[in-house]
């Protein structure tokens, strides 16, 4: 969906997965076998939440109605009740997960709070006033998945929760500027009222997809914003043990490689979507080693 962004399933990252909830990482070669279920139903969590908050032509009303209906069979998981047949495939293997390794509920809850955001503003065409509104919304949106993760892999001291919060806020930024050309015209709004001030940017000129010196200079200002945040992060990679450092290193590259591209198009991410190739890949393998 527009708002909520998983990053990619194998780069198990603190924040994201590989077909369509990008802000998840889904069992991958580096995973150790003994998390893949638990990922696995994590990700089956947030997939299915995504495509309720998202996917089909329900109302905003139907949707939200869902979400909250969904809130509550988490809540009757936590507590030991059996799954309700219409989620069953994601409750069942989800509280088996709950039960073994104690996820924290309320980061699970925080998710359903992002996507349930993103219907009512999607819904109205609400923006979000300056970058804290946004760092307000990853908080929700991208760093439970961190937190998640960190929690399965036994690291819980607050320096690594912080610089994962950095990592999985600065995912969920470059993915705002990496689908500017498809959300805008979806009526979602992810370039803040005070960036698209600071800049002289109007919003109907960014609905419209009309590029000018004065779009790129806020499409490149923002992508800054998300280097920087990245970069306050990167440390954790070298805090958590064995393959979680690795697919952590392989998530920050893959964040920072879609930056690349989005520098290099000089504000032209405006109107075309940038992707990775084959040979981002062997780069940002490289740079992951070099790490």
């Amino acid at each position: 969906m527009g708002g909520v962004k998983p990053v990619q399933p194998g780069a198990a990252a603190v924040a994201a997965p590989v077909t369509h909830y990008e802000n998840f990482p889904v069992a991958s070669l580096l995973c150790p076998p003994a998390l893949r279920a638990p990922i696995a139903a994590l990700y089956a969590f947030a997939r299915t939440a995504d495509d309720l908050a998202d996917e089909g032509n329900a109302s905003a009303a139907q949707r939200l109605a869902d979400l909250r209906a969904y809130r509550h069979e988490l809540h009757r998981a936590a507590a030991g009740a059996p799954a309700a047949p219409r989620w069953a495939f994601v409750f069942g293997p989800l509280a088996a997960a709950l039960r073994s390794h104690g996820l924290p509920v309320p980061l699970l809850s925080d998710l359903l709070t992002a996507f349930e955001q993103d219907v009512r503003m999607t819904a109205c065409g609400a923006t979000h006033p300056d970058r804290a509104s946004l760092l307000a919304y990853c908080r929700h949106s991208a760093n439970p998945v961190g937190r998640l993760l960190l929690h399965l892999y036994g690291v819980q001291d607050a320096v690594s929760l912080a610089q994962s919060d950095a990592i999985c806020s600065a995912l969920q930024l470059i993915n705002f500027w990496q689908d500017l050309s498809e959300d805008l015209p979806r009526g979602r709004h992810y370039l803040s009222d005070a960036d698209c001030a600071a800049h002289g940017v109007a919003r109907a000129d960014l609905a419209a997809l009309r590029r000018s010196p004065a779009s790129d200079r806020l499409v490149l200002d923002c992508a800054a914003w998300a280097r920087a945040l990245m970069h306050e992060g990167m440390p954790l990679v070298h805090r958590l043990p064995g393959r979680a450092g690795w697919e952590l290193r392989l998530v920050v590259q893959g964040g920072l490689r879609i930056l690349d591209k989005v520098e290099a198009l000089r504000g032209a991410s405006l109107l075309q979507r940038p992707t990775l190739g084959a040979l981002d890949w062997l780069r940002m393998a490289g740079r992951a080693l070099r790490m």
